[in-house]
């Protein structure tokens, strides 16, 4: 137990560092532009570099993981993005920064690529769901955490510093799981890591990833044209060479299990009904209720802050109830609370606000953990970095399109967009919860599935 107690504190440190490195940068954007001298639409590459190197370089950390180990791409990782964080405080240009901002992208890339899996070593199966528990109450406080920080950081110091502060902290996670984490040798050794593969991989999510973001934002229609004709090309010939490997990157053989394929569409759909809802929701509040920003920050921490109360509980409630029950539910209550929030009176007091996130925050926490363990587990062992990869971008591409989602709806309903948006996102969150129940009928993983017997 002392060693496992290391291991997740690993897992949990770098996992924050990433996550919150995602948002950190958000509210100095301005500031930043200012100082290096670049205007405002040039500052939002500060941040898409990042997401768009995470985005291209997950799944093949991931497949990484399954060749030379998870543990050996975690630390990896770490040692990355802890050297790309000194230099983000270092930079003294904009491409710089940027450049560097790519590089802590794909350290975070490799952390977040194999956490979960690390977390199946870290736990025996009958406890998976406990330390899926932790994984997603971590995530929420870090998702929360990000404005916050920087909000502190910047009150005291210079931008430099909300990158800074990663290097005592990367530093002691290296530490942390250079001693705690355990080995997990490879089993298969004809497994190869096929680079060609990884580069097809990196430009078909990249080409898919800048066509949803220029179709949103209105990009003049012959450039799309070629950016989506180019995803055509190079999708169609990457997909067929995956469909031929034994060990593809993109895992299509994993997809094949049922209760894998379901549960990556209940979490594609379940981040896309949270992203457009959180995303909708400040400009909700601002423009239609009167709230400022602080308020609306303060009313928004409602919803992660349930989450880190609910996943722990639902982690260990997985041992006991299907999967499938807890994830509809959760999905059920999650869009319940959706609804209601597009229902809102014209002049809603705060607990009007705050009850109806906090259903909704409960819904998403008692759906992600059970969904998490579940999937992890379905994947055979010798493919664990695969379905952590699988996981993490099943979440990105959900997030990425139900942001792309809301910059549409500004675009084509701007006196309505918000209000349409809470109502898709209920939308979405219902067809989320239909899936999950639909995975009732499905055989648990075998680990999973003896403890569920067992409590009956």
């Amino acid at each position: 137990m002392p060693r496992r107690l290391g291991a997740i504190l690993a897992v949990a440190f770098g996992v924050s560092l990433s996550v919150i490195d995602g948002t950190i940068a958000n509210v100095a954007l301005p500031t930043i532009g200012a100082r290096l001298g670049i205007s405002a639409a040039d500052s939002i590459w500060i941040v898409n570099a990042y997401q768009l190197a995470i985005m291209v370089s997950l799944l093949s950390f991931s497949a990484l993981g399954d060749v030379i180990g998870c543990r050996k791409v975690y630390i990896g990782g770490l040692m990355l993005f802890t050297v790309a964080s000194v230099g983000c405080a270092l930079s003294g240009s904009f491409q710089t920064l940027v450049l560097t901002r790519v590089m802590q992208g794909f350290g975070a890339a490799a952390i977040t690529s194999v956490n979960t899996t690390l977390i199946r070593f870290i736990y025996p199966k009958a406890q998976l769901g406990r330390g899926m528990g932790i994984n997603a109450t971590v995530v929420a406080v870090s998702s929360v955490a990000g404005p916050t920080l920087a909000a502190g950081i910047l009150s005291v110091a210079d931008w430099p510093w909300l990158f800074a502060v990663n290097i005592p902290i990367g530093l002691a996670a290296l530490g942390i799981s250079l001693r705690f984490l355990p080995e997990n040798p490879v089993k298969d050794r004809r497994h190869r890591f096929d680079w060609r593969d990884a580069l097809m991989n990196a430009l078909t999510f990249g080409l898919l990833m800048g066509s949803v973001e220029g179709f949103s934002h209105g990009l003049d229609p012959r450039i799309l044209s070629v950016g989506i004709a180019a995803l055509l090309i190079v999708g169609f010939f990457f997909i067929r060479t995956q469909l031929r490997e034994t060990y593809p990157i993109l895992p299509f053989d994993l997809l094949r299990i049922p209760i894998f394929a379901v549960s990556v569409l209940t979490s594609i759909c379940s981040f896309l009904a949270q992203m457009l809802a959180m995303v909708a929701l400040p400009f909700f509040l601002q423009h239609a209720c009167g709230y400022d920003d602080v308020q609306t920050g303060l009313l928004l921490t409602a919803w992660p802050a349930v989450i880190m109360v609910v996943a722990p509980a639902a982690g260990m409630l997985v041992e006991r109830i299907h999967a499938g029950v807890l994830g509809g539910t959760g999905l059920t209550a999650m869009a319940a609370g959706l609804f209601l929030l597009a229902a809102l009176p014209e002049h809603p007091t705060d607990f009007d606000i705050i009850w109806r996130l906090v259903l909704c925050g409960a819904g998403f926490g008692l759906f992600q953990s059970p969904n998490n363990s579940i999937l992890i587990a379905s994947a055979p062992p010798t493919r664990s970095g695969s379905a952590s990869g699988m996981l993490a971008t099943a979440r990105l591409v959900g997030q990425t399109t139900g942001a792309a989602l809301m910059a549409m709806l500004f675009h084509f309903v701007p006196q309505n967009s918000t209000h349409a948006a809470l109502t898709i996102a209920g939308g979405f969150a219902v067809a989320a919860a239909v899936i999950s129940f639909a995975r009732i009928s499905l055989p648990l993983p075998e680990g999973l599935a003896r403890k569920t017997r067992k409590s009956k």
